[in-house]
C-alpha cells in the first residue's frame, strides 16, 4: 500500500483539495486498495474544521466526491508512517521538515514537482480562485499518479 499526505497551511483548502482529487483519480482506475491517502496542516489554525467552502464547491462543479475530513496537524510519527508527504507550497516544505526534523529518506516534495514545475499551489485562502487551484491540483495529482503507476 503507498500511503500518501497531503499537506498545506490550514488544512481546508489545497491539501484537501488534493486528497479528494487523488482519491477519486485512484478509485476511476479501481485502485483504492493499493493507496491510503490523507490530509494534514502544518499549522493548528484551523484544526477540527472541515474543508473550506470554496473547495466543496469547485469539487462538486466538477464532479469529484468531497472526502469527509476534519483539519489536523501534522505530526513527527506521520514522517515515520507515509511513504509520501507533498506540500503545496515553500512555506509548507519548510514547515513540514521542521516538523518532521529533516527529511533523511526523502519523503517530503511540493506537489508541482510531478506536475514537472516548481511552483507553488496557488492559494485560494488568499486569492479567492479555487479554480486556479484545482488547476494546479489536478496537474499535480495527475502526474504522481502516472510517475507512481509508472
Amino acid at each position: 500500500m503507498i500511503k500518501i499526505l497531503f499537506i498545506c497551511h490550514g488544512n481546508i483548502c489545497r491539501s484537501t483539495m488534493a486528497e479528494s482529487v487523488l482519491t477519486h483519480l485512484v478509485s476511476q482506475r479501481g485502485l483504492q486498495h493499493l493507496f491510503e491517502i490523507n490530509s494534514a496542516a502544518t499549522s493548528r489554525e484551523e484544526i477540527g474544521n472541515p474543508p473550506h467552502y470554496g473547495t466543496v464547491n469547485k469539487l462538486r462543479q466538477v464532479g469529484i466526491p468531497v472526502v469527509p475530513h476534519r483539519a489536523v496537524q501534522m505530526t513527527r510519527a506521520d514522517y515515520d508512517y507515509y511513504d509520501y508527504l507533498i506540500g503545496m507550497d515553500t512555506a509548507n516544505i519548510r514547515n513540514m521538515n521542521r516538523i518532521a526534523g529533516g527529511d533523511p529518506e526523502g519523503k517530503i516534495y511540493k506537489l508541482l514537482t510531478f506536475a514537472g514545475r516548481g511552483d507553488d499551489v496557488a492559494d485560494p485562502w488568499y486569492t479567492g480562485d479555487f479554480d486556479a487551484t484545482y488547476r494546479d491540483v489536478l496537474a499535480g495529482c495527475e502526474g504522481l499518479l502516472k510517475q507512481l503507476l509508472e
